[in-house]
Order: C-alpha cells, then structure tokens, then sequence
C-alpha cells in the first residue's frame, strides 16, 4: 500500500537549526484511500522516523509544506508552447516581479492559467536549506515541496482562508497564495473584494476554514468578512488540524499547486523516463545475463584446470619413460610422441620400450577373439630391456597365440606365473628383443 506523509515547519529555516536538528514539524500519514494513519505536531524528525519504523513503514511518498510566505507567487506570460522555450524565457518573464536578482532564485514553473503560467519563486539560498531538511529520511522518497498556503481547497472564483494559530493561509482560484499573521488579516479582508480594473464582480466568495478556537481568538475577521457586502462567507469550523486539512486538500486534487523540487532540486521520483514500466522486468533480465556469464566463466575456468590437470599428468607419463628429453612439452608432446614411434618402428627389432610395446600391440591386434584378452598391467626394465605384461584370456590358448605371434617377429617371449581359474586364464608375458 502506497502511504503519504505530510510534514509542514511554519517557521524560517537558517542554517544553525539546520545544524542542530531540532527543528519539529506538524504532520499526517494518509494511506492509498485518502485515510488518516498517523498525526503528529511539534515532533522532530528522529520523532518521525521512529513511528515509521514502528509500524514497518518504507518508501513513504514525503510531500513537504514550506511557509508560504517564503514563496513568492507569479505569472510568466510566454506565448511559446514547447517546454524547452518556455524554460528558456521563464526568468526574464517574472524579473520585474520579484524584489532581488532573478539570478539568486530559484524558479519552479506550474500549470498555465488565463493569465498565463504560475510560477514559484524562492531565494535559491533558502530554497538549499529546505531541500537539506526534508530529503533523505528514513524509509521515505521526497517527492515534492510545496508552499503551504497552496494547498488550501479553492472552489470556484473565490478565496480559501484557513485561520492557522497565528498564521493566516490565504489562496485564491487563480493560484495566488498568501500567509500573513491572523492579527492583520481583519485589515486585509478589504482588499479581497477590490475587483480589478477590467473585472466587474457582483459577488466574492471567501471559504473560511478554523477551529472554533482560532475564531473565538480572532472575532474580527469573520465579523469583516460578513459586514462586506461584496463578500459571501461560507464559515466551515473544522475539527482537524491544519496540517489534515492541506493534506486532504492535495490528495483530492481540490489544488493546483506549483512543486519547487525542479531543476537542480528536482528528486527521482519527478525524473520520469519511458523505460520506468520495464525496470522489474529490465532487472531481472540483468540478474539472469550477469548470472549466466558468471556460471559459463565459472565454467570455463573449471574446464582449463581440469585441461592443465591432464597435461601435467600426461607429461609425468612421458618423464618416466623419457626422462632425458628436455624439448617436450604440454604444447608438443603428440608431435614428439608420434616421432618417437615412428622412429622405433624404422629400428626394427630394437629392445627400447616403444619398440616392444608397439610389436605387442600389433599382435594383439591381429589375434583372434582379443576381445576376451585384458591388460591389468605393464612394466618395463631399462636395464634388461624386458617388457613384462599381466594377461587375462579366457583360455591359456589365446596367451599361447599372443607369445607365438611375438616369437616370430624374432622377440624373446615367454609366459610365466600362469594360473588356471574357472573363468579363464592368467599370466605374466615377458618380452624382450630378439
């Protein structure tokens, strides 16, 4: 379930309190109906946190409500449509509008109006330290900041006041808002009926939200605003804080208000990209190619070591019975073997071990029913040139056959150590040169 969680400071940030962490917030959690969780006031953000981390809270949307008073509200009227151009002209459009070089703000523009597109303006210095503030908390994703006064419900053509303690949240249905402390509120009620000079209005409707506290607190103004005759008043005492109020405000769209997370403050979540639907799908495809490579590396890696395992093994066969040849190696050693044969078969009759070893493999070849004939060993003597077999047969004939093949190739062949079992025959051949 998606959660939002609302959190306003109504007071200016500098950088000591920014320091010190001590800075307390009001504050609502709603879930994905619109439905209040979790409230709070003056808590700080350890405070918060913790009651996130209470209820197994993570990736809380955080919205952020600023003191409007801080923001100051514009119009930028820019005939051009595409985004990009409107970006480009935005600062000389509201330069006359704003009391400090358009350089030092930061400007966040909203939705077009009648009058032309609303714009957010904040000193870029202040606009630092709130971003500072409200970013990076625990188990949360700043996706906007808003000024607070610009949350307030607006209907129609009229005003929304909201009586906040000592602050006085004004907006109105063009966009404009406003904070001022309710103690000057009864004076400035006078100029909300004043029409422009192109308009001609019979009526003005003002929406007063407050607790029964805050009007017994400030008579004045709804005695002002009822004594106006331009002024229709629609008092709504509430029984929620003002906090709840903006935050149900927002959720139900009953606002337009402009985000100042933009530009060098926009967050991830104000960074859309077309490939966002595919990212589960995009990562599993990453875990699936970076386990792949990892298993055929994997892989790889077991085959060439069983490779040098079998080479190592093959040049210690080849040591023991070569162990004068220094030019042999794992890269050479078929080239050199294939030669070594070749030549002790050109010597003929020579006793060295590959002679007689290849003899006894051409007339094991050629014997009848070899395939009941078996090798369990071979041993060969340097000194006396001999080259002792032990053979299994089936019948002593098959051994006798093998001897007699040798002998007339004009080797010495002999069979010892013969033993006659009911499965066959077994002895001891040894060969020598003739």
């Amino acid at each position: 379930m998606s959660y939002r969680l609302y959190v306003h400071c109504d007071r200016m940030i500098t950088d000591e309190s920014l320091a010190s962490r001590d800075v307390v917030f009001n504050w609502v959690l709603v879930d994905a109906g619109g439905d209040v969780q979790a409230k709070g006031s003056d808590d700080t953000r350890d405070a918060i946190e913790q009651i996130l981390v209470q209820n197994a809270l993570d990736n809380v949307n955080m919205i952020g409500l600023i003191p409007g008073d801080e923001v100051l509200f514009c119009l930028a009227d820019i005939p051009a449509k595409q985004s990009r151009y409107i970006r480009q002209a935005l600062a000389f459009s509201v330069e006359e509008q704003l009391a400090q070089d358009v350089e030092s703000m930061h400007l966040a523009l909203g939705k077009r109006g009648d009058e032309g597109h609303r714009v957010a303006a904040i000193d870029r210095g202040a606009m630092t330290r709130w971003y500072q503030l409200l970013n990076d908390w625990e188990n949360t994703r700043l996706t906007a900041i808003y000024p607070d006064a610009a949350l307030l419900p607006v209907q129609g053509s009229g005003w929304s006041i909201c009586l906040a303690g000592e602050s006085a949240l004004l907006s109105s249905a063009q966009g404009e808002w406003l904070r001022m402390k309710s103690a000057n509120l009864a004076m400035f009620v006078g100029t909300l009926a004043m029409p422009r000079e192109d308009e001609v209005i019979a009526e003005i409707s003002v929406a007063l939200y407050a607790d029964q506290q805050s009007l017994d607190d400030y008579p004045a103004v709804e005695a002002e605003l009822s004594s106006n005759g331009v002024i229709s008043l629609n008092r709504e005492v509430i029984d929620i804080t003002p906090v709840e109020l903006l935050a149900h405000s927002h959720f139900r769209h009953l606002c337009e208000p402009v985000n100042l997370c933009e530009g060098d403050f926009a967050t991830d979540s104000r960074k859309t990209s077309a490939l966002r639907p595919w990212r589960p799908l995009i990562a599993v495809a990453c875990t699936w190619f970076v386990l792949q490579v990892g298993l055929e590396i994997g892989l790889g890696y077991y085959q060439q070591h069983q490779a040098e395992q079998l080479r190592e093994q093959a040049m210690a066969i080849y040591r023991q019975h070569f162990p004068d040849d220094r030019r042999a190696h794992a890269g050479n050693i078929q080239r050199v073997l294939q030669g070594q044969l070749r030549v002790a078969g050109n010597q003929g009759g020579s006793s060295d071990f590959l002679s007689l070893i290849k003899q006894t493999g051409q007339q094991f070849e050629a014997l009848p029913g070899k395939e009941a004939v078996t090798f369990s060993s071979l041993n060969y003597s340097q000194s006396r040139g001999e080259l002792i077999v032990d053979l299994r047969a089936d019948t002593f004939n098959k051994l006798s056959a093998l001897r007699n093949g040798l002998v007339q190739q004009g080797l010495d062949a002999d069979i010892g150590s013969v033993v006659n079992e009911a499965s066959g025959a077994r002895g001891r051949l040894t060969i020598s040169g003739g």
